[in-house]
């Protein structure tokens, strides 16, 4: 980078300025992480918008970690973010407004340059697919109180929820003696998450019409993206993206069930992505690619490296994971379907392949393309391309 960019970014980028942060404590944001230094201070030239902000203290020697706490800011041009580090409680706190105030002025005439360490803008590509639906909007909607998101506020949940293989290793990493005194000792509350019903109970119906509502979700996400996302269907995307961010870099179990009620809420429906809803579901499918990819063949590879970032573990790649099982009647659904948007198409083959490629699943089919159709076969599905600039305006939102 010139210095001439570089000046730029400076002074327009955002800036993340900690005060008195211990050594060997770790320090992320978006997909960047690293251990604070004797002079470390903070971050600059930031780019502004949507970013997640997570922490972790550590011991003496930097070998043992407390739990992450994380949260989400959306910063302007130019903005500075102070926090100060209060040892009692080895966590982040807000400063005064008028401390805040000097200390902006401070860092935007570089008075602290040398103590804060440049974003990583060859990853800033990464973290837009990761957030690109994560607004301002759905962040206060979501968030919690205080905007700390932290497994402390899981505790509630690792009696009740459905213990899959996946579910116990994550439960088991949160019994560590540090953190499970620091969820007993807390009375955090945790993200106010939409409620995504797992089975739909509705009365005046038939049986047969109440299996056929609880086959096909359809119904069920017309319904929520009403009441819900006041019709906004990006909005569930970006609680989606938040969700995963919450459980990827804030190691949420919390967060994690509601990705995965998302996408079990998704996948269960037939009769939307190809018929009513298919732009959405090829933003949705998109989005989960990019999800995949960054999680699994990212974290995996930092794994040995940094396990205190690491929530993920060798039962996601498990063919009898929850996730494998979705996406092979997903992957059917679209494969049979006498008709199907291009578009759709061309990502379900994406996911497909990075998930056969990369995780060696097996599908249990043996396709050449995605697909067991030649292109002159009279069987195969329909492709309907659709407007290509409604899709471009969809995937830049």
């Amino acid at each position: 980078m010139d210095p001439e960019t570089a000046l730029e970014l400076v002074k327009h980028g955002s800036s993340l300025l900690l005060l008195d942060v211990p050594q060997y404590t770790l320090i992320g944001i978006d997909t960047q992480a690293f251990f604070a230094g004797p002079a470390f201070m903070g971050v600059k030239m930031i780019p502004p918008g949507v970013h997640f902000i997570y922490y972790s203290s550590s011991n003496r020697e930097g070998k043992e970690f407390s739990p992450i706490i994380g949260f989400f800011v959306d910063t302007s041009p130019s903005e500075v973010l102070v926090r100060r580090w209060y040892p009692l409680e080895e966590r982040l706190v807000r400063v005064s407004e008028e401390e805040e105030g000097r200390y902006s002025r401070a860092v935007r005439s570089m008075e602290f340059d040398r103590q804060l360490g440049p974003y990583t803008l060859r990853e800033y590509g990464d973290w837009k697919r990761l957030s690109s639906y994560v607004t301002k909007v759905i962040i206060e909607k979501i968030e919690p109180i205080g905007g700390e998101i932290t497994v402390a506020c899981d505790s509630r949940l690792v009696d009740d929820i459905p213990k899959t293989a996946m579910e116990r290793a994550m439960i088991e990493q949160l019994k560590t003696s540090k953190t499970r005194r620091s969820i007993e000792n807390s009375e955090a509350k945790g993200c106010y998450f939409t409620p995504i019903p797992r089975v739909i109970k509705q009365k005046g119906i038939t049986g047969q019409e109440l299996s056929s509502l609880n086959l096909d979700k359809t119904h069920l996400l017309e319904s929520l993206l009403m009441t819900e996302y006041g019709g906004n269907e990006d909005r569930l995307l970006g609680e989606l993206q938040f969700a995963y961010i919450a459980f990827l870099m804030g190691q949420s179990l919390e967060a994690f069930l509601q990705w995965k009620s998302l996408i079990s809420l998704l996948f269960g429906c037939t009769e939307a992505p190809l018929h009513t809803r298919s732009l959405f579901f090829t933003k949705f499918i998109k989005v989960l690619y990019y999800q995949l990819r960054y999680g699994f063949q990212r974290d995996h590879k930092e794994k040995s490296r940094n396990e205190s970032l690491v929530l993920l573990d060798d039962s996601w790649l498990k063919d009898d994971s929850f996730l494998h099982h979705l996406c092979k009647d997903f992957f059917s659904l679209v494969n049979e379907a006498s008709v199907v948007d291009g578009h759709l198409l061309t990502w379900t083959r994406k996911l497909k392949e990075l998930l056969e490629n990369s995780f060696g699943w097996n599908f249990q089919r043996n396709y050449a393309d995605g697909l067991p159709y030649e292109e002159d076969d009279e069987f195969a599905p329909v492709v309907e391309m659709v407007d290509e600039l409604y899709l471009q305006g969809a995937s830049s939102a």
